[in-house]
């Protein structure tokens, strides 16, 4: 599992005209580290308690902070500063267009702390920027495989090089399905439950068929035949059928496979010429959508034979 080091630079690139974000000062300094995914507010910092003081956040500037800071005499706010401005904050947002003095300028300059503006209201900036850096903060991995959205059922499909992936890709593709990506899927990890997963932005579009090359799955199919990003809901292992030594062949205990630590449901379809796998991944995403409502076919089938054999026992006559 791999975590993402974010900084300042990288959040303003890619968030900051989303944020309406505008630098005006620290351009030298956008390599500081944001290391925590969420945003502060420094007023009780400002006002001397630093006990708890979240310095490793982003920090904003309100109006209840700025008018509070103007309120002060000009040597308490320069004291003020200089004691903020000692902990390695990675940079400061002065909200509502507010502007700050040239004492701030300063203190921040000699700290090597960049000052950013927006027009957003606080509360507003906040939420957004929050939101953005815990995407930016999440968790992630690849998986080898290709990933398709199968009726709203996100599959990755694994297997060794020559066992029909891509074969059974196009299948599905076919049939009116959406591919998310080939040979390589990239994997996030959202709230902590949920696995989100996209292709890699050079080869999104794009698989490769054994025989026929690379082809553009957007323009042959059309757009819908592309998916951005899914959840990922359902991994299909396509083994050779003299490899695999044991087939469930009633289904009543579901595996799983971890990802990013959460638990995915996993099918193992063994593979031999004649076997149509793409209508086989098809069957496996509907018994896991089916699963997810609360209706499990093994598990159904079995209390009815059950209640048969219960009722048989009813009724048998008494033995003399």
């Amino acid at each position: 599992m791999e975590r993402q080091q974010v900084t300042v630079g990288q959040f303003h690139e890619e968030h900051g005209a989303a944020l309406e974000m505008k630098l005006i000062a620290g351009e030298t300094d956008l390599d500081r580290i944001i290391r925590e995914p969420t945003v502060n507010r420094p007023g009780l910092a400002l006002s001397g308690f630093t006990r708890y003081f979240a310095y490793k956040r982003m920090q904003v500037m309100g109006h209840a902070e700025v008018f509070y800071l103007r309120s002060l005499r000009p040597e308490e706010r320069v004291a003020r500063y200089a004691y903020l401005f000692a902990y390695k904050i990675p940079c400061f947002v002065f909200s509502r267009s507010l502007k700050p003095d040239k004492e701030f300028l300063a203190a921040a300059a000699e700290s090597g702390v960049p000052i950013y503006q927006t027009p957003l209201v606080t509360m507003k900036f906040i939420n957004k920027a929050t939101l953005e850096l815990e995407m930016m903060f999440a968790p992630r991995s690849s998986e080898l495989g290709c990933m398709v959205d199968i009726l709203g059922v996100g599959v990755i499909i694994k297997g060794e090089s020559g066992i029909g992936k891509s074969e059974a890709v196009l299948a599905l593709v076919e049939r009116g399905y959406s591919l998310v990506a080939d040979d390589v899927v990239k994997a996030m990890l959202v709230d902590g439950r949920e696995v989100l997963c996209t292709s890699a932005e050079l080869t999104r579009d794009h698989m490769e068929v054994r025989g026929i090359g690379i082809i553009n799955v957007a323009q042959m199919f059309g757009v819908k035949a592309i998916r951005k990003e899914k959840s990922l809901d359902l991994i299909v292992s396509l083994k050779a059928w003299n490899e695999v030594a044991d087939v469930d062949r009633l289904g009543m205990e579901q595996e799983f496979t971890k990802v990013l630590d959460v638990d995915i449901p996993h099918v193992t379809i063994p593979v031999r010429p004649g076997r149509d796998i793409a209508r086989l991944i098809e069957v496996a995403a509907f018994q896991i959508k089916l699963r997810k409502s609360g209706y499990n076919a093994a598990e159904d089938l079995n209390t009815r034979l059950l209640a048969q054999m219960a009722e048989k026992v009813t009724v048998a006559p008494p033995s003399p």
